[in-house]
């Protein structure tokens, strides 16, 4: 059972939270996450995949003791899929029940099954229903993988949080949840959107940064491969990738080094693992023979 924390006092405080629960960040960020909270306002981030943009929700509700309701976004995505839906079967089930009554109030029938009972309730509107522990933490995960037109739609969630379902009337938040929305920028949110979002383009981090990371995540690894494999990966970012290896393939690469009992890197520790790394046959490519040692030459040299 989750214990519920109060919000932090202070950009300090914030950093602090992160921090303990592994989240290793820049203070602009925290400054930003210690605003949203504040100011009950949703927080918008961008940045490359696999940077910790999904990660900032997980940590929020884990963090103040809350509840976490995810929507991942894909093209496609409907209000059915999102927000809600009727039970449509058990609407039947009732107006057949009622006819065999011979129940003839059509009127009260109507009402009768667009009740609450009926209405099943998807990601965006269980967020905005009271809990004991405090509002949700609500997740728009990938948002540039939705449609303009359901963009368009979350504009009145997030604006009054609340839902205006045409058979049932309206549902508005007592307290607003804590929002986080993302996008990997394939494509670009409408100004819209953003103005009613406190905004934060989320970077790769800093040697520095990724070294804690790692150790944090990653428990076991040795001082040595850890520094190594940061190393590279930082000079990796600086090759003419497809796709860059974001902070969680950094995670993944030092693990699966772990578990391979690896001491330090070689070229051909670092062929056989280099999936779990880069994610693209054409990059993987590139990192053959001349371009690996250059990039091993370049790690060691930081």
């Amino acid at each position: 059972m989750m214990t519920t924390s109060a919000l932090p006092s202070s950009v300090d405080a914030t950093l602090d939270m992160l921090a303990k629960h592994r989240y290793f960040t820049e203070r602009s960020l925290a400054t930003v996450v210690f605003l949203s909270l504040r100011m009950g306002r949703p927080l918008f981030l961008e940045g490359e995949a696999g940077v910790g943009k999904t990660e900032i929700a997980k940590v929020l509700s884990a963090a103040l003791g809350r509840k976490l309701i995810r929507l991942q976004c894909y093209e496609g995505l409907d209000i059915a899929s999102a927000v809600y839906e009727w039970n449509s079967a058990a609407q039947m089930i009732a107006i057949r029940l009622a006819e065999a009554a011979g129940d003839a109030d059509r009127e009260q029938l109507s009402s009768d099954i667009f009740a609450e009972r009926y209405l099943i309730k998807r990601p965006l509107l269980q967020s905005l229903e009271p809990d004991v522990a405090g509002p949700p933490v609500l997740l728009v995960d990938e948002l540039d993988r939705a449609d303009e037109a359901f963009e368009a739609y979350l504009l009145e969630i997030l604006s009054d949080f609340q839902v205006t379902i045409p058979e049932f009337g309206t549902v508005k938040a007592l307290t607003p949840p804590v929002v986080i929305v993302t996008s990997n920028r394939t494509r670009e949110i409408h100004d819209a959107l953003k103005r009613r979002c406190l905004y934060h383009w989320i970077d790769y981090p800093s040697a520095e940064r990724e070294l804690a990371i790692v150790k944090s995540r990653v428990p076991g690894i040795s001082a040595k491969l850890s520094q190594q494999v940061v190393d590279f990966v930082q000079a990796l970012r600086n090759q003419d990738l497809y796709k860059n290896p974001g902070v969680a393939e950094t995670i993944d690469w030092a693990t699966a080094l772990t578990e391979l009992d690896a001491r330090s890197l070689t070229s051909q520790v670092v062929g056989d693992t280099i999936g779990a790394l880069l994610k693209y046959q054409d990059d993987i490519g590139r990192m053959q023979d001349d371009s690996l040692q250059k990039v091993l030459k370049e790690a060691s040299s930081e």
